[in-house]
Formats: C-alpha cells, structure tokens, sequence
C-alpha cells in the first residue's frame, strides 16, 4: 500500500468515526447544560465549595467565577510543585524552581499546558496526577463553560444571565469528561499504554545495557490530555513516545480523541440555540479549513525536492518511524488547528512549509475545530465578524440567531481577535530585539526566528506545542510564556462573555426577507473567507520572516 494511499484510508476512518458519534455526543451534552437536576456527587461537591448551582449569574459574576477559580487554580499547582520534594511518589525529584513553577502552573490552568522540562525526570506522582492531571480536566471544563455561557447568549432574550458557572464547571468535568476519559484510559491500556505507580524500573537493553524507564498514570493522563484539549505529556518525547502511544491505532485514536468533542460541541450549540442547522453550518466551515490544512500538510511533507526526501519517499526527519509522514502530518495538523499541543513529531522538522502551516493553523486562532470550548466560541465570534462584513456589502444592520449586531458587540468581537496577535507578536519582537533571548534558538536565519515566533504564538493562543530547537527553560522564556499564555487565555474570556452579556439583555429581532440566512452554505464559506483573511492575514508579516522566507531560500 501506497504511503498516499495509507494517509487518504486514515483521513476517511477518521472522519467516519467523528460522524458516527457527531449527534449523540452533541445531543448528549446539550442535554447535560439544559437539564434542571443536579446528580448527588454534584450536591456534594456545590456543598464542599459553598456554591449554589440554581442562582443565575450576570456576565460579571460568571467572569468572577471563572477568574476566581482559575487564581487558586494556578496558587495550589505552584504550590504543588514548590513542596514536591517533601511529598510521597516525588521518586527523589527536587521541588521545581519558582520561574518552571509558575509557567507550569500557568500554562496547564490555562489549558495550554507548554512544557519547559522533561516530565519523566521533573514531576512525581502526585504533581502528575494530583495536580497536573487534575488541571487537564478542569481546565478544559472552564473552556466549556465561556462556550455554553456565549451560547446562551444568544438563545436567552432580555436578560443579562448566562446560567452559573460552578454550575456548568462540575457538570462538565462530572457528566463529559470523566467517563469518555475514562473509557479512552482502558482503550490505550488495552492497546499497550502504562498505568503504574511504582518506582523506576531497571530494563536490559537490545546491546545489554541497563536502562531506568520510569512509570506513572500514563494511560489516565493521556486520555484527558487529548479529550480535553491539553496535551502536556507524561514523557518529554510526547506522543511520539511508545508508552504514551503505542501503535498506528492509538495514533489515530488519540487523534480522534482531539477532535471529537470540539467538532460535537457545533451539534449542542445548535440544539441549544434551537436550530441545528446553524450548528451545521458552523461544522462545515471548521471541517472544510480542517480538511484543507490536512491535504496541504500532507502534500508538503509528502514532496520530494530533494534526493534525500527521494530516497525517504517523504520528510521523514522528525517523524516517528512507527507512522510514518501522513499520519503525522494529520496529528500536527489536529493538534496546532485544536489547542491540544501534542506531537507525534517534531515539528520543527517538518519542511519549512510544513511548519509554517503548524504555525497558521495556531494564528487562525486554533477555530477548526478548535479546543474544547475555546473552537466553538472562538467560531462564534468570526461568525459575527461575517454577518458585519455581509451587512456592510448590501447596506443592512447585520444579525445573527435574532440578535442584533451593533456597535457594542462589533467592540467586544474585535478586542476579542485584536489581542491574541498582540500578546504573539509583541512578546517575539521582544525576545528578538533583546541580546539574550534569542541565544535560545538553535538555529540562526529564519528557522530562529520560526522558533521564536512559535513559542509565543503557541502560548498566546493556548496551544502548548513546541517547534522544538528552542531553549525554552530559562528565566525570560518561563517567566514571559507564562504571562503569554495567562493574558492569551482571560482577556479573551472577558470580551466573550461580555459580548455573551449583551446578546442576552437583547430582544428579539424577527427574520425577513433581507435577512441573511445563516444556516446555507454560502455563509459558511463566507465564515472559512473571514478566519482566513481577517486573522491569517494579521500575522503574513511575521510568517514571510520566518517560515515564507527558509521555504523560498
């Protein structure tokens, strides 16, 4: 079988998969944020916290909730990991120092879950597990949360509330994503994936040596890392590595874990606002930019312009052995479009095209389909941006779902795409003009620059992958990756539930005939039109310096 045609096969049962569980996943959760009852491990915890799931939240309240919950977040894993050294299961690890402590605990709260340190020799069992772990799931159950809050939004007329946040919190982590990880963890401990919790073990090596593999929750840790988003891993090496991924299925499970609830949640936004055809819609435009980075990533690192990639019959440095170029093209692709940060490969590796797709597939805004949560509302948000434009072009107030889109909203939604770019771009001008920073690349020209661009345009937008090459574990990077990735995850917040704010306090506005319908195609590839040329075209300077101009020399 053709390497071509292995990758098509792939795509196809992929996509099959994702369709077979696209409505009673969809329908599933929408049933879980519209239901009145509480389960009583619920009751239990509302109590534990003193929070009361019934009382409706205004849009501050619910940012209060998120950021307040989210500060002791980020206290309790520095925390954490500053005292390790005297918990049980450190396995001798010394306490982390202040600056990885703080990225750390910034960037797994933040769903973003950037690495700066090998976690097989720097975090022991209860730092993996007990606090890690723990931020992969409620990290991106608050990402949930802000979507359904926008949704509501929109389905909600002349009131400003947009339901309880500790609310949506628990029922997220309790009802969603505990049981599909648990069902993913058995899946990959059947298929060959660690679960142990004991200490190092001694292996003989193929020439006799001895070698220390260490062990943990790694099944349990792999299965929310991707559903949920997250993608820090348990080893250094990642996804590539046999104990977090064992074989091609795993591969493509785990790639389907990724994808399955962000492109799902477009089926409960459409249940939720009452008409599933506007969740259809929303679906096509985030499958068509997925579908295209695939094709265009399997065809740039499937190309042989030289005689090396000739004798390889690809790009083959950089890529795990055991999948080989299409199936690693497709999990770079659904990592850095998702803002999962996992890697089955090194990206850094990839043709210089190749990595720049990695790259825009981050500064679209990580839409298609996005992470779990932060896709769907990230989406909403260029959706606006699409009936303002096509309101302009014939003269016509726009709208979207009976809401009216004025002055106040157009505000929120471009303060919402102004400010990810932002934190990007003026964090790598930064560690380029300053005489440190940039000694952390590897490489010089423009593959230094594409490091260092990538490092902030991955913790800006919450993704958490690394172009590899760069040295990120040092004072500046830990410190300004952190603030990236804080400033990159709740200033968007702000403005979404704002806008959500706004939309709910509003009446309904009823359809006509100048209405635009936005539910049809055309407006779906009216919205694929706005994420590629509104926010694409924001960061063309940026990719020209980098990957444009080392795939052009």
């Amino acid at each position: 079988m053709s390497p071509i045609l292995a990758d098509v096969l792939q795509v196809s049962a992929l996509v099959v998969a994702l369709a077979l569980v696209y409505v009673p996943l969809g329908d599933y959760m929408a049933g879980v944020y519209s239901s009145k009852k509480h389960l009583r491990v619920e009751r239990l915890i509302y109590r534990s916290i003193g929070a009361n799931p019934d009382t409706e939240m205004r849009w501050p309240a619910y940012l209060r909730g998120v950021l307040a919950f989210s500060l002791i977040s980020v206290l309790f894993l520095y925390l954490l990991q500053r005292i390790q050294n005297h918990l049980p299961g450190s396995l001798g690890f010394a306490a982390v120092t202040p600056q990885q402590a703080f990225n750390t605990a910034a960037s797994f709260v933040t769903n973003t879950n950037w690495q700066s340190y090998s976690g097989e020799t720097t975090m022991g069992h209860v730092v993996q597990t007990g606090g890690l772990a723990v931020q992969n799931f409620v990290s991106a159950a608050v990402g949930i949360a802000v979507a359904i809050a926008l949704v509501r939004g929109f389905a909600r007329s002349r009131t400003g509330e947009l339901g309880n946040f500790w609310s949506d919190l628990v029922r997220t982590t309790v009802r969603i994503l505990l049981p599909l990880s648990f069902v993913a963890a058995v899946v990959l401990v059947a298929c060959g994936a660690i679960q142990d919790f004991g200490t190092w073990h001694n292996l003989t090596t193929l020439t006799g040596g001895s070698q220390g593999m260490p062990v943990g929750g790694v099944a349990s840790q792999e299965a929310i890392k991707e559903l949920g988003t997250n993608g820090g891993g348990f080893f250094n090496a990642n996804s590539a590595h046999p104990f977090e991924n064992p074989n091609a299925f795993t591969n493509l499970f785990e790639i389907f874990l990724i994808l399955v609830i962000p492109f799902a949640l477009t089926r409960t936004f459409g249940k939720l606002v009452g008409n599933v055809k506007q969740g259809y819609a929303i679906l096509a435009a985030m499958f068509i930019i997925w579908l295209g980075f695939v094709v265009l990533m399997s065809w740039t690192e499937f190309a042989h312009p030289g005689a090396a990639l000739q004798a390889a019959h690809g790009a083959m440095e950089g890529k795990e052995q055991r999948f080989g170029v299409g199936a690693s093209a497709l999990f770079s692709v659904s990592t850095t479009l998702t803002s999962t940060g996992a890697v089955d490969s090194f990206h850094s590796s990839f043709t210089a095209f190749g990595g720049g797709l990695d790259l825009l597939a981050m500064m679209l805004g990580e839409l298609a389909p996005g992470g779990t949560g932060s896709g769907l509302y990230g989406m909403l948000i260029m959706a606006i941006i699409a009936v303002f434009i096509a309101g302009l072009m014939v003269g016509r107030t726009p709208e979207y779902l009976g809401k009216k889109i004025g002055g106040r909203e157009i505000k929120f939604a471009a303060c919402y795409i102004l400010i990810t770019p932002a934190v990007a771009l003026i964090f790598t001008a930064l560690a380029m003009a300053l005489p440190t920073p940039i000694h952390s690349a590897a490489n010089p020209g423009p593959h230094g620059f594409s490091e260092v661009l990538y490092a902030y345009t991955s913790a800006a937008n919450n993704n958490g992958s690394a172009f590899a090459g760069l040295n990120a574990n040092t004072d500046w990077f830990n410190t300004t990756t952190g603030l990236a990735v804080l400033l990159g995850r709740f200033l968007p917040m702000v403005f979404v539930l704002a806008l959500a704010g706004s939309l709910a306090e509003q009446r309904p506005v009823p359809e006509t005939a100048g209405t635009l319908r936005t539910e049809k195609p055309l407006f779906a590839g009216l919205l694929v039109g706005t994420v590629l040329i509104v926010t694409g075209l924001t960061y063309f300077p940026a990719l020209a310096l980098g990957p444009i101009a080392e795939g052009l020399s």
